[in-house]
């Protein structure tokens, strides 16, 4: 048997994990303007997971990082 080195990347998300990215989706795609159903809605959700699993913990910057990567300007 091999023994692997599991990154964090590797690791399954918790449900506190899922619950801070749904609500970065949900703000952006609120932003957006378009539903959960869409092929945008599945490129936002893996950039935010992928944000996610590279240390972006805090809401407020998943949604800051994952805008930007889609072109959304703040509201503010």
């Amino acid at each position: 048997m091999t023994g692997r080195f599991v990154s964090k990347h590797d690791e399954p998300l918790t449900s506190n994990d899922l619950d801070i990215c749904q609500g970065a989706l949900d703000e952006i795609l609120a932003r957006l303007k378009v539903g959960k159903d869409t092929e945008e809605a599945q490129r936002v959700a893996a950039i935010i997971i992928e944000l996610y699993r590279q240390g972006v913990q805090k809401e407020s910057q998943l949604i800051e990082l994952a805008a930007a990567a889609r072109g959304i300007s703040d509201p503010d």
